[in-house]
C-alpha cells in the first residue's frame, strides 16, 4: 500500500513539473523590447561612464531597438565639455575609430535631470502628465526590458551625480512595482560599478536576469585611457560585452549564456557575476536579441493564391460608386480575416492542450492506485 501511494504521489509530481514546464515558456513570450541606459556620473574624469552608456546605446540601436523604445539618461554633457579637444564627440577607444555620440543620439534625460527620483518614476510609470511621451517607458506585460547602469558605487548603493544614492532595496522595490503593474514580461539588469553584485541582492520579483561587473569587495576597472582626452575612455566589463555584441547580427541565435560565458575574470580583472534564480528558463534558451535586439516575428494572414485570371472570367465593368463600394467591402472582409487569424493565433498551443488532456488521466490513475 505504501509503494502504491508513493507511486501515486510520484505521478502527481510529474504532472506538476510537466505543467510548469509548459507554462514557463508561454509566460515569457514578448512582442517588444525596450532599453533604459543610465550613466549616473558627472565630471570630466568620469568620461568613461558616459562612453559606456553611449556605446551600449549604439549596440542596441544597431540590433534593432528604435529610439522611441530607448530611454537614455546621461548625467553630464561630455561632448560639449570645455576640456573635450574634439567638441561634439565621445570616443570609446584611443584610436578614435568611432564617435559613439554621433549625429542621431537622442538623450532623454540630461545633466541634473538624471536623479534617483526621475529614474524610479521612469521605471514605474509614475511621471507627471507634463512629461512628453518620448521620455516615458511605455512598456506592458509583453515587453522585455534591458536596464543598464554605470557609475560609481559601493556595497549596496550606486551614486547619482555625487549628490545622492540609489540602494539595492530601492531598485528591488521599483522592479516589484513594475511587475505588479504588468510593465514587463522579462527584465535584464546589467550594472558596471565597484561591488556591483551587491546592487541586485535585494531583488525578489519574477522573470529577472541580473549580471554585474564585480563581486562584493571587488573594484570594477577601466580598460584603457586616451592621452588625447587625458582620461580612461571605457570600463573593462562593458568593453568586453560590446566586443561580443559586435559579432551578433539582428537574426542571431547566440544566447545570453554565450554572452555571459565570454566574460572571463582574466579579461575583466574582476569577477563577473550572474543571478538566475528569479528567471524560470535556462539562459541557454534565451537569445541575446531577446533583450538587446528589436527584430520580432509577427503573425501575417495566409498568402493569397494569385491565379491567372482569363479575360473571359473578368467581372463586368462597374460604375465609380459601385467600384468604391466594392473596395470598401473588400477592406472590411480583409479586416475580418485578419481578426479571425489573430484569434486563432491566440488559442492554446498543442502542447498546452496536451497538458490539459493528460491531467484527468493522471488524476484517475492516482485515485485508482490510492484505493
Amino acid at each position: 500500500m505504501v509503494s502504491v501511494s508513493c507511486l501515486g504521489i510520484w505521478l502527481v509530481n510529474l504532472l506538476l513539473i510537466f505543467t510548469v514546464a509548459q507554462g514557463s515558456e508561454s509566460d515569457l513570450r514578448h512582442t517588444n523590447n525596450w532599453a533604459v541606459l543610465v550613466c549616473t556620473s558627472r565630471y570630466w574624469f568620469n568620461y568613461r561612464h558616459v562612453a559606456n552608456a553611449l556605446s551600449m546605446y549604439r549596440s542596441v540601436k544597431r540590433l534593432g531597438i528604435p529610439d522611441s523604445q530607448i530611454i537614455l539618461m546621461l548625467a553630464d554633457d561630455m561632448p560639449c565639455n570645455a576640456r573635450n579637444p574634439e567638441q561634439g564627440t565621445v570616443f570609446n577607444n584611443r584610436a578614435h575609430q568611432l564617435n559613439v555620440y554621433g549625429n542621431d543620439v537622442e538623450v532623454d534625460y540630461r545633466g541634473y535631470e538624471v536623479t534617483v527620483e526621475n529614474f524610479i518614476r521612469v521605471l514605474t510609470g509614475r511621471l507627471p502628465s507634463s512629461v512628453p511621451q518620448s521620455k516615458r517607458l511605455q512598456t506592458d506585460d509583453r515587453s522585455n526590458v534591458l536596464v543598464y547602469m554605470t557609475g560609481h558605487g559601493g556595497e549596496g548603493f550606486l551614486k547619482f551625480q555625487d549628490a545622492e544614492e540609489i540602494t539595492s532595496e530601492e531598485l528591488g522595490a521599483a522592479f516589484e512595482q513594475m511587475w505588479r503593474k504588468r510593465r514587463y514580461s522579462s527584465l535584464m539588469f546589467l550594472i558596471d560599478t565597484c561591488q556591483a553584485e551587491s546592487l541586485y541582492r535585494s531583488f525578489y520579483s519574477p522573470n529577472i536576469i541580473a549580471a554585474s561587473s564585480s563581486k562584493i569587495n571587488e573594484d570594477s576597472l577601466s580598460h584603457h585611457s586616451d592621452s588625447t582626452v587625458g582620461v580612461s575612455v571605457i570600463d573593462r566589463w562593458t568593453f568586453y560585452i560590446l566586443e561580443y555584441l559586435e559579432r551578433v547580427a539582428p537574426d542571431s541565435q547566440l544566447t545570453v549564456a554565450d554572452l555571459f560565458n565570454s566574460l572571463k575574470p582574466s579579461k575583466t580583472v574582476s569577477t563577473p557575476t550572474v543571478r538566475t534564480d528569479l528567471f524560470p528558463v535556462s539562459l541557454k534558451k534565451v537569445r541575446i536579441t531577446d533583450f538587446f535586439g528589436g527584430v520580432r516575428k509577427v503573425d501575417t494572414p495566409p498568402a493569397v493564391d494569385c491565379a491567372v485570371v482569363s479575360n473571359s472570367n473578368l467581372p463586368p465593368a462597374q460604375s465609380g460608386s459601385q467600384a468604391q463600394d466594392a473596395r470598401a467591402s473588400e477592406s472590411f472582409t480583409y479586416a475580418a480575416d485578419v481578426a479571425e487569424h489573430r484569434q486563432q493565433s491566440d488559442m492554446q498551443t498543442p502542447n498546452q492542450w496536451l497538458s490539459f488532456a493528460i491531467l484527468p488521466l493522471f488524476m484517475g490513475a492516482f485515485l485508482l492506485l490510492s484505493l
